[in-house]
């Protein structure tokens, strides 16, 4: 008799492992990068991936103010941002915002790149980001991810 099972495989919050993972964004174009750290969260990576629970890994990104745009997206691309009061749109370039504050350019490409409900919430929760080498997660023992 056959002993391999015909049902799929479905993962729970409990049969899930989660690891901590350190990916370095120096010199790494944003896209490219967003794409392959939102991949991490999701758990689309592994094998037991189940696209309603959250079986990713929680992702470390350093040296994010050493991010790359390529072309002239630095000064040309825009982000949006509304209070919802009449008239109160704002725009900030990409190089406005890297000045200001370097993790959030990495942090509104990863969370454009997850589902929009409340899957996508928790996952990103999931994501720090920090602007230089250094970061407070070494008891987590992450391991270092090359992209």
């Amino acid at each position: 008799m056959n002993t391999i099972s015909n049902k799929t495989f479905s993962a729970t919050p409990a049969t899930t492992e989660k690891k901590w993972v350190i990916i370095d964004a120096e010199d790494q174009p944003l896209g490219r990068l967003s794409t392959r750290v939102a991949t991490i969260l999701r758990g689309k990576n592994k094998p037991e991936f189940t696209p309603h629970i959250d079986t990713g890994d929680n992702v470390v990104v350093i040296n994010a103010e050493k991010v790359v745009l390529t072309g002239k997206k630095m000064t040309d691309k825009l982000y949006f941002k509304h209070t919802g009061y009449i008239g109160s749109e704002t725009f900030t370039s990409a190089k406005d915002l890297m000045e200001k504050d370097p993790t959030s350019l990495v942090t509104r490409a990863v969370k454009g790149m997850l589902p929009k409900n409340k899957l996508g919430r928790k996952l990103l929760k999931n994501l720090r980001v920090y602007a230089g080498p250094v970061h407070p997660h070494t008891a987590q023992q992450p391991e270092i991810k090359e992209i």
